[in-house]
Protein backbone atom coordinates (compact mmCIF):
# COMPACT_ATOMS: atom_id res chain seq x y z
CA UNK A 1 0.00 0.00 0.00
CA UNK A 2 0.81 3.44 -0.57
CA UNK A 3 0.77 6.11 1.84
CA UNK A 4 -2.11 7.83 0.63
CA UNK A 5 -4.12 4.29 1.25
CA UNK A 6 -2.89 4.04 4.76
CA UNK A 7 -3.74 7.20 5.81
CA UNK A 8 -7.36 6.69 4.13
CA UNK A 9 -7.59 3.65 6.04
CA UNK A 10 -6.26 5.83 9.09
CA UNK A 11 -8.62 8.17 8.76
CA UNK A 12 -11.46 5.32 7.93
CA UNK A 13 -10.97 3.92 11.05
CA UNK A 14 -10.54 6.52 13.23
CA UNK A 15 -14.49 7.92 11.78
CA UNK A 16 -15.39 4.24 12.64
CA UNK A 17 -14.24 4.67 16.08
CA UNK A 18 -15.86 7.77 16.89
CA UNK A 19 -18.60 6.98 15.83
CA UNK A 20 -19.09 3.81 18.23
CA UNK A 21 -17.87 6.18 20.93
CA UNK A 22 -20.28 8.68 20.21
CA UNK A 23 -23.39 5.72 19.87
CA UNK A 24 -21.90 4.58 23.29
CA UNK A 25 -22.40 7.70 24.83
CA UNK A 26 -25.56 9.01 23.37
CA UNK A 27 -27.17 5.42 24.64
CA UNK A 28 -26.09 6.36 27.99
CA UNK A 29 -27.62 9.11 28.53
CA UNK A 30 -30.53 7.37 26.77
CA UNK A 31 -30.68 4.68 29.49
CA UNK A 32 -30.11 7.33 32.34
CA UNK A 33 -32.51 9.75 31.01
CA UNK A 34 -35.22 6.73 30.55
CA UNK A 35 -34.50 5.58 34.20
CA UNK A 36 -34.91 8.97 35.46
CA UNK A 37 -38.36 8.90 33.75
CA UNK A 38 -39.47 5.75 34.78
CA UNK A 39 -38.39 6.97 37.99
CA UNK A 40 -40.70 10.26 37.87
CA UNK A 41 -43.23 7.97 36.33
CA UNK A 42 -43.20 5.40 39.24
CA UNK A 43 -42.94 7.62 42.06
CA UNK A 44 -46.26 9.60 43.00
CA UNK A 45 -46.83 12.78 41.61
CA UNK A 46 -45.56 16.29 43.71
CA UNK A 47 -43.03 13.88 45.77
CA UNK A 48 -40.06 14.86 43.59
CA UNK A 49 -40.81 18.89 43.85
CA UNK A 50 -40.86 17.98 47.49
CA UNK A 51 -37.65 16.28 47.55
CA UNK A 52 -35.99 19.01 45.07
CA UNK A 53 -37.57 21.40 47.93
CA UNK A 54 -36.26 19.89 51.63
CA UNK A 55 -32.95 20.92 53.23
CA UNK A 56 -33.36 17.62 54.96
CA UNK A 57 -32.02 14.26 54.15
CA UNK A 58 -34.70 12.58 52.60
CA UNK A 59 -35.71 10.02 49.93
CA UNK A 60 -37.70 7.32 47.97
CA UNK A 61 -37.12 4.35 48.03
CA UNK A 62 -38.81 1.10 46.60
CA UNK A 63 -38.93 -2.48 46.97
CA UNK A 64 -35.50 -3.76 46.32
CA UNK A 65 -34.27 -1.04 48.89
CA UNK A 66 -32.71 1.18 45.88
CA UNK A 67 -33.09 4.72 46.08
CA UNK A 68 -35.26 6.14 43.19
CA UNK A 69 -35.23 10.02 44.26
CA UNK A 70 -33.52 11.84 46.63
CA UNK A 71 -33.09 15.35 48.49
CA UNK A 72 -29.79 17.10 47.72
CA UNK A 73 -28.52 16.38 51.60
CA UNK A 74 -29.46 12.96 50.73
CA UNK A 75 -26.20 11.82 49.67
CA UNK A 76 -24.51 12.10 52.95
CA UNK A 77 -26.35 9.85 54.90
CA UNK A 78 -26.04 6.88 52.69
CA UNK A 79 -29.20 7.34 50.48
CA UNK A 80 -27.61 8.20 47.15
CA UNK A 81 -30.07 8.09 44.13
CA UNK A 82 -29.41 4.89 41.99
CA UNK A 83 -28.09 2.88 45.09
CA UNK A 84 -28.94 0.71 47.30
CA UNK A 85 -29.65 2.28 50.78
CA UNK A 86 -25.67 2.00 52.63
CA UNK A 87 -26.87 2.00 56.16
CA UNK A 88 -28.13 -0.83 57.62
CA UNK A 89 -30.32 0.56 60.48
CA UNK A 90 -32.28 2.15 57.74
CA UNK A 91 -32.55 -0.54 55.64
CA UNK A 92 -34.25 -2.65 58.99
CA UNK A 93 -36.49 0.72 58.66
CA UNK A 94 -37.57 0.50 55.46
CA UNK A 95 -38.39 -2.92 56.11
CA UNK A 96 -40.72 -2.89 59.19
CA UNK A 97 -42.34 -0.05 57.80
CA UNK A 98 -42.83 -1.89 54.50
CA UNK A 99 -44.18 -4.90 57.17
CA UNK A 100 -46.18 -2.91 58.78
CA UNK A 101 -47.72 -0.71 56.10
CA UNK A 102 -47.71 2.22 58.38
CA UNK A 103 -45.08 4.89 59.44
CA UNK A 104 -41.99 3.85 61.73
CA UNK A 105 -39.32 5.87 63.26
CA UNK A 106 -35.92 5.06 65.17
CA UNK A 107 -33.18 6.69 66.49
CA UNK A 108 -29.35 5.48 65.63
CA UNK A 109 -25.98 6.33 65.28
CA UNK A 110 -24.86 5.95 61.83
CA UNK A 111 -22.90 2.97 60.82
CA UNK A 112 -22.27 1.41 57.18
CA UNK A 113 -23.82 -1.69 56.37
CA UNK A 114 -21.80 -4.84 56.45
CA UNK A 115 -19.33 -5.41 53.47
CA UNK A 116 -19.90 -1.44 53.02
CA UNK A 117 -16.84 0.55 52.01
CA UNK A 118 -18.44 4.06 50.99
CA UNK A 119 -17.56 6.45 53.57
CA UNK A 120 -20.39 8.02 55.11
CA UNK A 121 -20.04 12.20 56.04
CA UNK A 122 -22.44 11.54 59.30
CA UNK A 123 -20.79 8.30 60.23
CA UNK A 124 -20.60 8.21 63.97
CA UNK A 125 -23.47 10.94 64.48
CA UNK A 126 -26.90 10.37 65.91
CA UNK A 127 -29.76 10.45 63.63
CA UNK A 128 -33.64 10.31 63.59
CA UNK A 129 -35.51 8.47 61.13
CA UNK A 130 -38.83 8.67 60.21
CA UNK A 131 -40.36 6.16 57.14
CA UNK A 132 -44.19 5.87 55.93
CA UNK A 133 -44.98 3.98 53.12
CA UNK A 134 -46.66 6.15 49.91
CA UNK A 135 -47.94 2.68 48.43
CA UNK A 136 -47.69 -0.87 47.70
CA UNK A 137 -43.81 -0.55 47.01
CA UNK A 138 -42.30 3.08 47.67
CA UNK A 139 -41.39 4.40 50.93
CA UNK A 140 -40.58 7.45 51.98
CA UNK A 141 -37.39 8.28 54.14
CA UNK A 142 -36.47 10.98 56.31
CA UNK A 143 -33.48 11.66 58.45
CA UNK A 144 -32.82 14.20 60.76
CA UNK A 145 -28.84 14.83 62.56
CA UNK A 146 -30.31 14.99 66.34
CA UNK A 147 -26.51 15.06 67.99
CA UNK A 148 -26.39 18.57 68.72
CA UNK A 149 -29.67 18.39 69.73
CA UNK A 150 -28.93 15.51 71.75
CA UNK A 151 -25.72 17.60 73.31
CA UNK A 152 -27.44 20.57 74.58
CA UNK A 153 -30.29 18.40 76.14
CA UNK A 154 -27.47 16.95 78.05
CA UNK A 155 -25.76 19.85 79.23
CA UNK A 156 -29.41 21.23 80.24
CA UNK A 157 -29.56 18.00 82.21
CA UNK A 158 -26.34 18.21 83.83
CA UNK A 159 -26.72 21.76 85.03
CA UNK A 160 -29.78 21.13 86.59
CA UNK A 161 -28.75 17.81 88.41
CA UNK A 162 -25.31 19.74 89.10
CA UNK A 163 -27.07 23.09 90.14
CA UNK A 164 -29.74 20.90 92.30
CA UNK A 165 -26.68 19.06 94.09
CA UNK A 166 -24.71 22.53 94.67
CA UNK A 167 -27.42 24.08 96.52
CA UNK A 168 -28.33 21.18 98.32
CA UNK A 169 -25.22 20.99 99.98
CA UNK A 170 -25.00 24.73 101.64
CA UNK A 171 -29.03 24.83 102.37
CA UNK A 172 -28.61 21.01 104.49
CA UNK A 173 -25.64 22.65 106.06
CA UNK A 174 -27.47 25.78 107.08
CA UNK A 175 -30.41 23.39 108.38
CA UNK A 176 -28.12 21.27 110.84
CA UNK A 177 -26.10 23.93 112.22
CA UNK A 178 -29.35 25.80 112.51
CA UNK A 179 -31.03 22.76 114.36
CA UNK A 180 -27.42 22.94 116.62
CA UNK A 181 -27.55 26.29 117.72
CA UNK A 182 -30.93 25.81 118.98
CA UNK A 183 -29.93 23.02 120.79
CA UNK A 184 -26.97 24.50 122.02
CA UNK A 185 -28.85 27.70 123.10
CA UNK A 186 -27.49 27.05 126.96
CA UNK A 187 -23.83 27.07 125.60
CA UNK A 188 -22.85 30.86 124.35
CA UNK A 189 -19.50 30.10 122.56
CA UNK A 190 -20.94 26.87 120.69
CA UNK A 191 -23.49 29.03 119.44
CA UNK A 192 -21.19 31.63 118.45
CA UNK A 193 -18.97 28.48 117.10
CA UNK A 194 -22.18 27.27 114.78
CA UNK A 195 -22.77 30.73 114.16
CA UNK A 196 -19.79 31.43 112.03
CA UNK A 197 -19.91 28.18 110.26
CA UNK A 198 -23.13 29.46 109.80
CA UNK A 199 -22.47 32.37 108.09
CA UNK A 200 -19.52 30.74 105.97
CA UNK A 201 -22.52 28.54 104.34
CA UNK A 202 -24.75 31.62 104.02
CA UNK A 203 -21.87 33.18 102.05
CA UNK A 204 -21.14 29.90 100.32
CA UNK A 205 -24.86 29.84 98.90
CA UNK A 206 -25.09 33.78 98.40
CA UNK A 207 -21.80 32.92 95.96
CA UNK A 208 -23.13 30.17 94.27
CA UNK A 209 -26.37 31.22 93.71
CA UNK A 210 -24.74 34.64 92.19
CA UNK A 211 -22.74 32.76 90.07
CA UNK A 212 -25.14 30.49 88.59
CA UNK A 213 -26.94 34.09 87.68
CA UNK A 214 -24.12 35.69 86.40
CA UNK A 215 -23.81 32.49 83.70
CA UNK A 216 -27.65 32.84 83.01
CA UNK A 217 -27.17 36.35 82.40
CA UNK A 218 -24.30 35.74 79.86
CA UNK A 219 -25.75 33.31 78.34
CA UNK A 220 -29.27 35.22 77.68
CA UNK A 221 -27.59 36.81 75.01
CA UNK A 222 -24.97 36.83 72.02
CA UNK A 223 -24.31 40.54 71.74
CA UNK A 224 -22.84 43.19 74.92
CA UNK A 225 -25.82 45.75 75.31
CA UNK A 226 -24.06 48.71 75.57
CA UNK A 227 -20.20 48.43 74.90
CA UNK A 228 -17.63 51.41 75.29
CA UNK A 229 -14.09 51.81 75.37
CA UNK A 230 -12.29 50.06 78.13
CA UNK A 231 -8.81 50.28 79.81
CA UNK A 232 -7.69 47.45 79.87
CA UNK A 233 -4.78 49.32 82.70
CA UNK A 234 -7.96 49.62 84.59
CA UNK A 235 -9.41 46.49 84.66
CA UNK A 236 -6.09 44.52 85.60
CA UNK A 237 -6.02 47.33 88.39
CA UNK A 238 -9.45 46.32 89.75
CA UNK A 239 -8.98 42.60 89.50
CA UNK A 240 -5.92 42.78 91.19
CA UNK A 241 -7.01 45.24 94.44
CA UNK A 242 -9.94 42.33 94.58
CA UNK A 243 -8.04 39.81 95.24
CA UNK A 244 -5.31 41.24 97.49
CA UNK A 245 -6.67 40.69 100.28
CA UNK A 246 -6.87 36.98 99.64
CA UNK A 247 -3.81 36.45 98.43
CA UNK A 248 -1.95 37.99 101.43
CA UNK A 249 -4.19 35.79 103.83
CA UNK A 250 -2.47 32.97 102.07
CA UNK A 251 0.83 34.31 101.41
CA UNK A 252 0.96 34.48 97.71
CA UNK A 253 2.35 37.85 95.79
CA UNK A 254 0.70 39.15 92.99
CA UNK A 255 2.57 40.83 90.25
CA UNK A 256 1.50 43.10 87.32
CA UNK A 257 3.62 44.04 84.29
CA UNK A 258 3.17 44.23 80.44
CA UNK A 259 2.02 46.87 78.11
CA UNK A 260 0.29 49.63 79.17
CA UNK A 261 -2.62 51.95 77.56
CA UNK A 262 -4.40 49.32 75.78
CA UNK A 263 -8.11 49.87 74.99
CA UNK A 264 -10.77 47.22 73.90
CA UNK A 265 -14.69 47.49 73.18
CA UNK A 266 -17.16 45.97 76.04
CA UNK A 267 -17.86 46.13 79.54
CA UNK A 268 -16.21 46.88 81.65
CA UNK A 269 -17.81 45.22 84.83
CA UNK A 270 -17.92 41.44 82.85
CA UNK A 271 -14.43 41.90 81.89
CA UNK A 272 -13.15 42.89 85.59
CA UNK A 273 -15.04 39.67 87.02
CA UNK A 274 -13.32 38.02 83.80
CA UNK A 275 -10.12 38.91 84.63
CA UNK A 276 -10.71 38.51 89.06
CA UNK A 277 -11.89 35.04 88.43
CA UNK A 278 -8.77 33.98 86.60
CA UNK A 279 -6.78 35.19 89.73
CA UNK A 280 -9.16 33.83 92.25
CA UNK A 281 -8.47 30.93 90.88
CA UNK A 282 -4.64 31.45 90.47
CA UNK A 283 -4.29 32.51 94.24
CA UNK A 284 -6.31 29.52 95.25
CA UNK A 285 -4.47 26.91 94.02
CA UNK A 286 -0.75 28.43 94.20
CA UNK A 287 1.32 27.45 97.45
CA UNK A 288 2.05 29.30 99.97
CA UNK A 289 5.36 32.07 99.19
CA UNK A 290 3.89 31.18 95.72
CA UNK A 291 3.40 34.39 93.18
CA UNK A 292 0.44 35.01 90.76
CA UNK A 293 1.41 37.31 87.89
CA UNK A 294 -0.68 39.45 85.51
CA UNK A 295 0.64 40.46 82.18
CA UNK A 296 -0.51 42.19 79.31
CA UNK A 297 0.53 42.51 75.94
CA UNK A 298 -0.60 44.22 72.95
CA UNK A 299 0.43 42.43 69.17
CA UNK A 300 -1.08 43.87 66.15
CA UNK A 301 -4.92 43.73 66.91
CA UNK A 302 -5.09 41.86 69.69
CA UNK A 303 -5.15 42.28 73.78
CA UNK A 304 -3.50 39.40 75.35
CA UNK A 305 -4.12 39.43 79.22
CA UNK A 306 -2.29 36.49 80.99
CA UNK A 307 -2.21 35.08 84.67
CA UNK A 308 0.33 32.94 85.74
CA UNK A 309 0.31 30.97 88.81
CA UNK A 310 3.28 28.38 90.54
CA UNK A 311 0.32 25.96 92.04
CA UNK A 312 -0.18 22.03 91.18
CA UNK A 313 -1.32 22.43 87.50
CA UNK A 314 -4.08 20.86 85.59
CA UNK A 315 -3.50 17.85 83.61
CA UNK A 316 -4.03 17.50 80.07
CA UNK A 317 -7.04 15.01 80.18
CA UNK A 318 -8.91 17.84 82.25
CA UNK A 319 -7.88 20.83 80.38
CA UNK A 320 -10.29 20.24 77.75
CA UNK A 321 -13.47 20.57 80.27
CA UNK A 322 -12.40 22.79 83.10
CA UNK A 323 -14.54 25.33 80.89
CA UNK A 324 -17.44 23.40 81.86
CA UNK A 325 -20.16 24.15 84.05
CA UNK A 326 -19.71 22.86 87.93
CA UNK A 327 -16.66 21.04 86.37
CA UNK A 328 -13.57 20.42 88.87
CA UNK A 329 -10.28 19.27 88.09
CA UNK A 330 -9.76 18.66 91.60
CA UNK A 331 -13.38 18.33 93.50
CA UNK A 332 -12.03 17.84 96.88
CA UNK A 333 -9.71 20.87 96.86
CA UNK A 334 -12.41 23.15 95.30
CA UNK A 335 -14.88 22.38 97.94
CA UNK A 336 -12.26 23.33 100.48
CA UNK A 337 -11.38 26.43 98.70
CA UNK A 338 -14.81 27.68 98.38
CA UNK A 339 -15.04 27.05 94.63
CA UNK A 340 -18.23 26.90 92.60
CA UNK A 341 -17.24 25.38 89.60
CA UNK A 342 -18.75 28.15 87.59
CA UNK A 343 -16.10 30.67 87.81
CA UNK A 344 -14.16 29.60 84.67
CA UNK A 345 -17.23 29.07 82.33
CA UNK A 346 -18.47 32.59 83.63
CA UNK A 347 -14.64 33.70 81.94
CA UNK A 348 -15.33 31.86 78.74
CA UNK A 349 -18.74 33.21 77.89
CA UNK A 350 -17.73 36.61 79.15
CA UNK A 351 -15.00 36.51 76.62
CA UNK A 352 -17.13 35.31 73.65
CA UNK A 353 -19.19 38.14 74.52
CA UNK A 354 -16.27 40.15 73.62
CA UNK A 355 -15.24 38.81 70.54
CA UNK A 356 -12.05 36.86 72.43
CA UNK A 357 -11.19 34.03 73.35
CA UNK A 358 -9.79 31.63 76.31
CA UNK A 359 -6.53 29.87 76.08
CA UNK A 360 -4.91 27.81 78.72
CA UNK A 361 -1.40 25.81 79.31
CA UNK A 362 -0.48 23.94 82.01
CA UNK A 363 1.72 21.35 83.26
CA UNK A 364 1.32 19.01 87.10
CA UNK A 365 3.73 20.40 89.02
CA UNK A 366 4.63 23.50 86.93
CA UNK A 367 1.32 25.64 87.22
CA UNK A 368 -0.94 27.04 85.01
CA UNK A 369 -1.22 30.11 82.27
CA UNK A 370 -5.17 31.27 81.66
CA UNK A 371 -4.43 33.63 78.61
CA UNK A 372 -7.50 36.01 77.63
CA UNK A 373 -7.51 37.44 73.90
CA UNK A 374 -9.51 40.47 72.83
CA UNK A 375 -9.83 42.68 70.08
CA UNK A 376 -7.78 45.75 70.57
CA UNK A 377 -9.31 49.30 69.98
CA UNK A 378 -7.95 52.29 68.93
CA UNK A 379 -6.76 54.49 71.66
CA UNK A 380 -7.75 58.07 72.42
CA UNK A 381 -3.84 58.97 72.03
CA UNK A 382 -4.22 57.23 68.34
CA UNK A 383 -7.02 58.52 67.20
CA UNK A 384 -5.53 62.18 67.68
CA UNK A 385 -2.39 61.61 66.72
CA UNK A 386 -2.77 62.17 62.85
CA UNK A 387 -4.78 65.30 63.72
CA UNK A 388 -1.82 66.83 65.51
CA UNK A 389 0.57 65.67 62.25
CA UNK A 390 -1.88 67.42 59.93
CA UNK A 391 -2.42 70.34 61.89
CA UNK A 392 1.25 70.83 62.14
CA UNK A 393 2.11 69.95 58.57
CA UNK A 394 -0.78 73.00 57.81
CA UNK A 395 1.27 75.34 60.09
CA UNK A 396 4.48 74.45 58.00
CA UNK A 397 2.94 75.05 54.92
CA UNK A 398 1.58 78.38 55.52
CA UNK A 399 5.24 79.44 57.20
CA UNK A 400 6.77 78.28 53.50
CA UNK A 401 4.23 79.98 51.51
CA UNK A 402 4.99 83.46 53.84
CA UNK A 403 8.34 82.94 53.15
CA UNK A 404 8.31 82.58 49.30
CA UNK A 405 5.64 85.37 49.32
CA UNK A 406 8.10 87.48 51.12
CA UNK A 407 10.85 86.32 48.74
CA UNK A 408 8.76 87.45 45.55
CA UNK A 409 7.97 91.01 47.29
CA UNK A 410 11.92 91.86 47.96
CA UNK A 411 13.06 90.32 44.89
CA UNK A 412 9.97 92.55 42.90
CA UNK A 413 11.49 95.66 44.98
CA UNK A 414 15.12 94.80 43.99
CA UNK A 415 13.87 95.42 40.06
CA UNK A 416 11.81 98.36 40.61
CA UNK A 417 14.37 100.41 42.98
CA UNK A 418 16.21 102.88 40.95
CA UNK A 419 20.34 102.12 40.42
CA UNK A 420 22.20 103.27 43.42
CA UNK A 421 19.25 103.74 45.77
CA UNK A 422 20.07 102.02 49.20
CA UNK A 423 17.57 98.96 49.77
CA UNK A 424 15.28 99.03 52.77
Amino acid sequence: MDPVQIALLALLAGAVIGLGVSTLVFAALRAAERAEAEAAVSVPSGVLQVLDAMEGAASVVDASLTVVAASPAAPGFGMSAGEVISVEDLRVLVRATRTSGGAESARFRMRRAAGGTALLATEGRLVSARAASLDGTHVLLVVDDVTEQERLEQMRYDFVANTSHELKTPVGAVSLLAEAIESAADDPPQVRAFAVRLQAEAARLSRLTSRIMDLSRLQAADELPEPRDVSIDEVVAASVESNAVQADSVGVELLRGGDRGAIVRGDPTMLIEAVSNLIANAVAYSPKGGRVGVGVRVEDKVVEIAVTDQGIGIVEADQQRIFERFYRADGARSRRTGGTGLGLAIVKHAVQRHGGEVRVWSQPGRGSTFTIRLPRASSPEETEKPRRRRKGSDSTTRRKANETTKKRRGALGAERAPEGEKKT
